[in-house]
């Protein structure tokens, strides 16, 4: 069987079939994996307009919005709508993430670890689909919304990683720094993970429940949880500084350097809007900016730890991460 054949066991394989018919450049690979990150943001943003508006509820059921409408009727209003609209913008992400699958299988050579990481992508979607489905049919249980943040906070994971492979090659990774350097940013990495699961608690035991009715909230004091996510995040800032003063000191790449600062930025740019929110009695505005802030936090000390190894370009199509136009970038 010829190697770009659109058959598998005599079954036509339409992801195959388009490869057989289209080689996409090295950048639109690039832009397919970025466009899968944007959306992946851009639902968690959504979702936050969902709760800050008390419109977990506007449609009641799931999958369908109503018992006897697949669609948001009249009668459930401005709620109704939000709700709906978030549920639709699940679908612009598929196809986001169908497009960046599309674009691995296409290019020529066939790269199978960023087919592998699309389709990744494609299940954590799937899985968090139906576990807001549940969030909804349990009438916004914290805990279930919580995972449901963490979830898509997975997908952002994956959709960073894939658009970082995207911009190197398959060759086994090369440390670009000392291993103490690189344990470093792995305390990072999981000080932010704490970080982010203990925001999920200040949101599921605080305000804005994302509804107007009766809403179950997490049996713990508000404001204690408040405090401890403060402690976690002048820890991530900690780490954060030393490792950029680290970096400096073994004179790591410039690229990496640079990313140091720009977690730095952001850092700073999230922790004043927290204690703003907190000082204001956290405006939905600010809440919302505060959700953005953590996936660009996120997103941050991600690509910190997937910088700090190179993986060399196998084929000349693939440009390895220390092209100098891509370290410019």
């Amino acid at each position: 069987m010829h190697k770009w054949s659109p058959t598998i066991w005599g079954v036509l394989n339409p992801l195959a079939h388009i490869a057989s018919r289209w080689t996409p450049p090295p950048r639109i690979v690039q832009r397919a994996a970025l466009a899968a990150l944007v959306m992946s943001v851009a639902i968690v943003v959504t979702g936050g307009a969902v709760r800050l508006t008390g419109s977990g509820l506007g449609c009641d059921t799931w999958p369908k919005c109503t018992d006897d409408s697949l669609i948001v009727t009249q009668e459930q209003g401005f709620h109704g709508a939000i709700e709906f609209g978030n549920r639709m913008l699940t679908y612009v992400l598929s196809a986001a993430v169908g497009w960046a699958i599309i674009a691995a299988r296409s290019a020529k050579p066939w790269r199978h670890s960023l087919t592998k990481l699309g389709w990744v992508q494609f299940f954590t979607v799937m899985a968090n689909a139906v576990l807001g489905g549940i969030t909804v049919l349990t009438g916004l249980n914290p805990y279930s919304v919580a995972g449901h943040f963490l979830l898509a906070t997975a997908l952002i994971t994956v959709t960073t990683v894939t658009w970082q492979r995207t911009r190197e090659g398959d060759g086994a990774p090369r440390p670009r720094v000392p291993g103490p350097v690189r344990k470093l940013s792995w305390a990072l990495l999981a000080t932010t993970l704490v970080l982010i699961a203990a925001g999920t608690v200040v949101t599921g035991s605080g305000p804005h429940a994302g509804d107007s009715s009766e809403i179950k909230r997490m049996p713990f004091d508000w404001d204690t949880t408040v405090h401890v996510h403060a402690a976690a995040a002048w820890l991530v800032c900690t780490l954060g500084i030393a490792l950029w003063l680290v970096l400096r000191v073994v004179d790591a790449p410039a690229d990496t350097r640079a990313r140091a600062r720009d977690l730095l930025i952001v850092l700073l740019a999230q922790g004043a809007i927290g204690y703003v929110q907190y000082a204001t009695q956290v405006p939905e505005v600010l809440v919302a900016a505060h959700m953005l802030g953590s996936c660009l936090v996120w997103i941050a000390v991600v690509r910190i730890a997937l910088s700090l190894h190179e993986r060399p370009a196998e084929q000349a199509e693939i440009p390895a991460q220390n092209d100098p136009q891509l370290s410019a970038a």
